[in-house]
């Protein structure tokens, strides 16, 4: 049997991997918009999505604190259970990478999370009002709500702009999508890193390393850090997903699209609630394509990832519960 400290490292470890794979899992969320519409080169995108998402994540611990003690009993939570969460939500994310998928890393760690407390505390391991308001909840109503503010907003700047020149007006958001991609960036570091925070510190609270749950600064940094450096990596397999194959933006969408999906998130992190940056930056775009016409949006993409969102939580709890009982005696 190992320790519990060697257990707990094992869990900031995993942790840790989980932020960098995030990172480039979800570098499209933030700069898929910039790169189709040319208004950055990829690998300034990359870097500028980096930075911006290592400053996010320290902007607050609200979502972290939903993660770590709103979503499961933290008295039925032991080193076993985090491990089989982060392995669940792993193994999920990248096999959604390779086949280009844009699902959900948050609801891939939410899914593992509880699919490792139900195998090693029953359900009354899973606060189920928590669950509903925090996880359930949000995940119907983002996308819904990213995909009417972008339909709304697209349609106003059919409006006021529908009068100049096309080329005159891209070639101003071209310039603005510099602004608009940092604020995508920002918003999804807010959200996404606090994620991982969440589990380190509830590994910590049940080693009893602190005495309460809180979020050390060591751990804001390293999920930070991690989250930057794999954003740095890149992730052009769902970029081009995210940003050709839904709908053909010029660089007003990509604006319009940026603009709702990191007010959404960023709205979301201030309000603790660990929304999925996919969720709402498809459906932004989604939203965006459609006020110019709905024939303009691919949606038989469109369907193939709505299903990948609501496969996410149930396959990763499942991998998370089986890999919960194959660890238990370690």
């Amino acid at each position: 049997m190992l320790s519990i400290t060697a257990l707990l490292i094992i869990v900031i470890v995993l942790a840790l991997a989980f932020d960098f794979i995030n990172g480039f899992h979800d570098t499209a969320n933030a700069i898929a918009t910039s790169v189709s519409t040319r208004a950055l080169k990829p690998q300034t995108a990359v870097m500028l999505a980096a930075v911006l998402n290592f400053a996010g994540a320290m902007a607050g611990t609200a979502v972290a604190k939903t993660i770590g003690k709103g979503i499961v009993e933290t008295s039925l939570v032991n080193m076993h259970t985090l491990t089989a969460a982060m392995l669940g939500a792993i193994f999920w994310n990248l096999l959604t990478w390779y086949y280009g998928f844009p699902s959900s890393s948050s609801h891939a760690l939410i899914g593992g999370l509880v699919g490792a407390a139900i195998a090693s505390g029953g359900w009354q391991a899973v606060i189920i009002k928590g669950f509903t308001e925090k996880v359930l909840l949000p995940l119907v109503l983002s996308p819904i709500i990213g995909y009417l503010i972008g339909f709304t907003l697209m349609t106003v700047f059919y409006w006021i702009f529908g009068w100049f020149a096309p080329g005159k007006v891209n070639n101003v958001f071209r310039r603005l999508q510099i602004l608009s991609a940092m604020s995508a960036a920002f918003s999804h570091g807010s959200n996404d890193a606090q994620k991982t925070m969440g589990i380190i510190a509830l590994a910590l609270f049940s080693a009893q390393v602190i005495p309460e749950f809180t979020v050390p600064i060591w751990v804001k940094a390293a999920c930070a850090l991690a989250m930057g450096l794999g954003t740095a990596a890149g992730g052009w397999r769902i970029i081009k997903t995210m940003g050709s194959k839904i709908f053909k933006m010029e660089p007003i969408h990509g604006f319009a699209a940026d603009v709702t999906s990191s007010t959404v998130i960023y709205g979301a992190s201030l309000l603790g609630v660990p929304v999925s940056t996919t969720h709402v930056v498809s459906s932004s775009i989604l939203g965006v394509g459609s006020a110019k016409r709905f024939s303009a949006v691919n949606w038989q993409v469109a369907i193939n990832i709505i299903t990948a969102w609501f496969l996410t939580i149930p396959a990763s709890g499942l991998v998370a519960y089986l890999t919960y009982w194959l660890i238990k005696g370690v």
